[in-house]
């Protein structure tokens, strides 16, 4: 590691409390694939497995916002506290559930829609921990790209852990380990100094200091909409082309060059001084990842198209943390979880956009028409949300917005 990223890791307390945040952010790397299993395999139905994890998905990205908002209101000690403890109640229950031979269908899919609405935001909760201990500037950059690289480390391993724990035990042992995984590392992460410096605010913040209400910050979420468009097609065309070629193992491969080249891409622009703006560096980054996405539908050879996806895969990393360092710059601190949260909705948001569409679409002829579509698709979000964000060239801070009122 770089001597930068090594200041970052050595600021008093990172350490502390960044590892347990990865320990419990592990857990939602593993909990969609478990599920599945576990709902497929006791109903004997991937449609119900489907709707199942559709219901935990859909209930995840609605009560993102407010989970952030409970932990800015609330301190992260008791707020993520209380919302892993019913997630973990909640997958247990699933378990016992799915352990039990023709399990209700109603039962298990509301139940996974319930257990959907209390996954607590470490990563939004840890970016504010980062902001708290570094400065604006190259380390907070610095500190924002560890994260990044470290959550698609994550959610590379993730899958591949849960299908050992699975294939070793069984589905509900799965869910079990799941919970566990999310309850320790959440009370790891809320023990530390830092975690419980975040406590409740003793009033609650103004309606104009939310995020939604910022210049610019809706702009900023309908950019990353379309880097989640593109995301949410490379997750789905992958797969398909590995499929149309009969090999199923290679979506693993094609999947892992993506997140690899992602990985490599926010480590180096974590190191770089950049004098270009926050708002210059999304657009583009988002721009050129949408091309080359468009592109992939013209490499016919599966292992040119590896490469390609590591080149698009390059530009996923720093466009979140861009996304991220524009919550910080336009959002009030005491808004900053819900900020943060808003950032990873609208891509989630629109990586589950794209899998309907792109999905249509790789049914009806060749699975590289997909790449196609969902970059349109994406070009199109992001040159809609170029035209306000350039307008002013850098959206204005909120706290200079509250003093010039």
């Amino acid at each position: 590691m770089s001597g930068g990223y090594l200041e970052v890791v050595r600021t008093a307390g990172a350490l502390r409390v960044f590892v347990p945040a990865l320990v419990g952010r592990l857990s939602f790397a593993m909990v969609t694939l478990v599920l599945l299993f576990a709902v497929q395999q006791s109903t004997d139905s991937f449609a119900v497995a489907g709707a199942a994890t559709g219901a935990f998905g859909l209930a995840n990205v609605i009560a993102s916002p407010y989970r952030a908002r409970f932990v800015d209101r609330r301190g992260q000690r008791f707020a993520l506290n209380s919302l892993a403890i019913a997630f973990a109640a909640g997958l247990s229950g699933i378990a016992v559930l799915t352990a039990q031979s023709e399990p209700p269908v109603g039962v298990l899919v509301g139940l996974a829609a319930v257990v959907g609405l209390f996954p607590p935001p470490l990563g939004a909760s840890m970016r504010v921990l980062w902001g708290s201990i570094t400065e604006p500037g190259a380390l907070r950059t610095k500190a924002y790209s560890v994260d990044a690289v470290c959550e698609e480390l994550l959610f590379t391993t993730g899958p591949l852990i849960a299908a050992a724990v699975v294939g070793a035990a069984s589905p509900s042992v799965g869910l079990f380990a799941t919970a566990l995984v999310a309850l320790v590392g959440t009370l790891g992460m809320t023990s530390s100094p830092l975690s419980r410096g975040h406590g409740a605010v003793t009033t609650s913040p103004r309606n104009s200091s939310r995020p939604l209400r910022q210049s610019g910050f809706v702009a900023v979420l309908i950019a990353l909409l379309g880097v989640g468009v593109t995301l949410g097609t490379v997750e789905v065309v992958a797969p398909a082309v590995a499929d149309s070629q009969g090999s199923v193992g290679l979506a693993g491969i094609l999947l892992a060059a993506f997140a690899a080249g992602s990985a490599v891409g926010g480590l180096l622009y974590g190191q770089r001084t950049w004098r270009s703006s926050l708002v210059k560096r999304l657009l583009i980054s988002s721009t050129l990842m949408t091309v080359l996405c468009a592109l992939l539908a013209t490499l016919g050879s599966v292992v040119v198209l590896g490469f390609g996806l590591i080149a698009v895969g390059f530009f996923l990393a720093p466009s979140l943390v861009t996304g991220y360092l524009l919550a910080d710059d336009i959002t009030a601190v005491e808004v900053r979880t819900e900020a943060s949260s808003w950032i990873n909705t609208a891509v989630n948001a629109g990586a589950a956009v794209a899998a309907v569409i792109v999905g249509f679409t790789v049914d009806a002829g060749d699975p590289r028409l997909g790449f196609l579509v969902g970059a349109g698709m994406a070009l199109t979000l992001v040159l809609a949300a170029s035209v306000p964000l350039l307008r002013s060239t850098t959206p204005v801070p909120v706290k200079d917005q509250l003093r010039s009122a």
